[in-house]
C-alpha cells in the first residue's frame, strides 16, 4: 500500500518505520524539508513535499500535531479527498487537576481535521501510546481503538493496525472521537503518574460479574 505520512517527528518515525518493515512504499513529508529527508533515509522511506505525501498515499496519517491541522491541512485538502486520514493527535495539555483536552467545549481533534479536509475519510487511531511504545516490542498484542465513518477506511486502519502486530478495536463513528480523546487524557495522565490504568478493568470474561 501506498501510504503518505504528514510529518517528521516520533509518531511518523515509529509509524512509518514500522510501516516500510510491512512491505509498504511510504513517502514522509513535513514542513521542513531536511527533516523529512532524513527521516526518510533513515527508515527506508521516500521523502518529499506535504502535497507530494498527500497525493502518494492511498492511506495519509496525519502526524503533525492537533495545534498545526489548521496551518497544514487546508491547502492539501483536495489531494486528501476520499482518501482514509489516520489522526494520531492527542489534543490535550496540562491541567490544574492533571492533563485536559484543549479541545474542551470545541469539536474534537479528528472532527476538526475532518473539517478542514470535508472529502477525506478521517479515522482516529493510534494516540493511545506514546511514539516509543510502537517503536519497541511493547506493541505487539495492543488492542487499538479506531473510530471513523467510512466502511472502506476503517478496513484500510484495521490492516494497518495489524501490520503493526496490534490488534484493530472499533469504538464507532466520529461521534464517538471526543470521548476516546477524552480516555486518553486520562489514561495518559494515569501513566505521567505512575499508575496503571489496566488496573481498572476486569477481564473481558469477567466485566459482566
Amino acid at each position: 500500500m501506498r501510504i503518505g505520512i504528514l510529518g517528521a517527528g516520533n509518531m511518523a518515525a515509529a509509524l512509518g518505520a514500522k510501516w516500510v518493515g510491512a512491505g509498504h512504499d511510504v513517502l514522509i513529508g513535513a514542513r521542513s524539508a531536511e527533516r523529512a529527508d532524513a527521516l526518510a533515509k533513515r527508515i527506508g522511506a521516500r521523502t518529499g513535499t506535504l502535497a507530494e505525501a498527500a497525493e502518494h498515499g492511498e492511506a495519509v496519517l496525519v502526524a503533525v500535531g492537533h495545534a498545526a491541522t489548521g496551518e497544514v491541512i487546508p491547502a492539501l485538502a483536495t489531494r486528501l479527498a476520499g482518501k482514509p486520514l489516520l489522526d494520531c493527535s492527542n489534543p490535550i495539555l496540562p491541567g490544574p487537576g492533571g492533563l485536559m483536552l484543549s479541545t474542551d467545549g470545541g469539536p474534537s481533534a479528528a472532527r476538526t481535521l475532518a473539517d478542514a479536509a470535508p472529502d477525506a475519510h478521517v479515522v482516529k487511531a493510534f494516540h493511545l501510546c506514546a511514539a516509543g511504545v510502537w517503536a519497541g516490542p511493547h506493541a505487539v498484542g495492543l488492542a487499538v481503538p479506531v473510530c471513523g465513518d467510512d466502511e472502506a477506511a476503517l478496513a484500510v486502519a484495521h490492516t494497518l493496525v495489524a501490520d503493526l502486530e496490534s490488534v484493530p478495536l472499533p469504538v464507532g463513528g466520529l461521534d464517538r472521537v471526543g470521548y476516546l480523546e477524552a480516555t486518553a487524557a486520562i489514561v495518559i495522565g494515569m501513566w505521567f503518574a505512575g499508575q496503571d490504568p489496566r488496573t481498572m478493568l476486569p477481564s473481558a470474561e469477567n466485566a459482566h460479574g
